[in-house]
């Protein structure tokens, strides 16, 4: 027996996600949706699957699937178009809403045109920097610029959680690097109990950085927004840039703006509506 399943497709600096509204009814076994409707060839094709349901405490609730159907606490440019949808579709009409995450309750803005939500700024919460709590088995309080031993070979990751793991690597050289050799070894090492995302960073400027991802779950993306937050902590940790100043991150899917204050990690981003359709299922 087939299901028709309506949803849309969404993306934030083209990491694309398919939206479901769950507001009346949420699909059975997200795990398995996850990688069918994710699939390229074979589905409607994306980073995975987003669910949007009510909450008790936020305007609204997100769960997101990633493409193996493993689930992830939060996704920065995922969230962004969760807000997106909730205002263009006059479910929640306000311009300061709350959404909740397996990482917490997340406050964004919204910035409109014609109508319609363009960017949204996302307080993204205070950045994790104790290693138990990312978690990465690594002694000390923080790890900033670790020598750690990858697939044999010599890197310095600075390790922080945005509400899930990451490891930053600083590089003289992104492009060159092949992330489908590279990738898996970091988010399967021992060291990371609960795997990792890894991001590979060329600092440009004291307040630009280029950055390419491994997303656990997904592989490369060409966008992470709780990466890119990641990677301008571990950039202000390591000297490159400064605290309470914006901070440039430019991705393969385009460019997000990252602030790390005393208080919080602020996000800044466009979110971007793909097309939106009915599937059986």
């Amino acid at each position: 027996m087939f299901i028709r399943l309506e949803f849309i497709k969404m993306h934030g600096c083209g990491n694309d996600y398919i939206y479901i509204d769950c507001f009346n009814r949420e699909p059975e076994q997200p795990e398995k949706l996850a990688v069918a409707l994710s699939d390229r060839h074979f589905g409607i094709g994306g980073d995975g699957i987003v669910l949007i349901l009510k909450s008790e405490t936020a305007d609204a609730k997100m769960r997101m699937f990633n493409i193996d159907g493993s689930e992830g606490k939060m996704c920065g440019n995922a969230v962004r178009c969760v807000a997106k949808y909730l205002y263009d579709n006059g479910i929640v009409r306000k311009n300061i809403l709350k959404i909740e995450t397996l990482s917490g309750v997340k406050t964004l803005e919204l910035n409109t045109r014609n109508g319609l939500v363009s960017t949204v700024r996302v307080d993204m919460g205070k950045a994790v920097l104790e290693p138990s709590k990312i978690p990465v088995d690594l002694p000390g309080e923080r790890i900033v610029d670790h020598p750690v031993i990858i697939d044999g070979k010599p890197f310095n990751i600075t390790c922080v959680s945005m509400g899930n793991p990451h490891a930053v690597v600083f590089c003289e050289d992104v492009d060159s690097l092949d992330l489908a050799v590279l990738g898996p070894k970091f988010e399967h090492n021992e060291i990371f109990p609960e795997r990792v995302n890894t991001e590979f960073i060329k600092v440009i400027d004291k307040s630009t950085l280029k950055m390419r991802v491994w997303e656990r779950g997904s592989g490369e993306t060409l966008a992470c927004g709780t990466g890119a937050c990641a990677s301008a902590v571990a950039a202000v940790l390591n000297g490159y840039c400064s605290k309470g100043e914006d901070i440039r991150v430019l991705l393969a899917g385009g460019e997000l703006i990252v602030n790390y204050t005393k208080d919080a990690v602020f996000m800044t981003g466009g979110c971007t509506k793909v097309f939106e359709g009915v599937i059986e299922i």
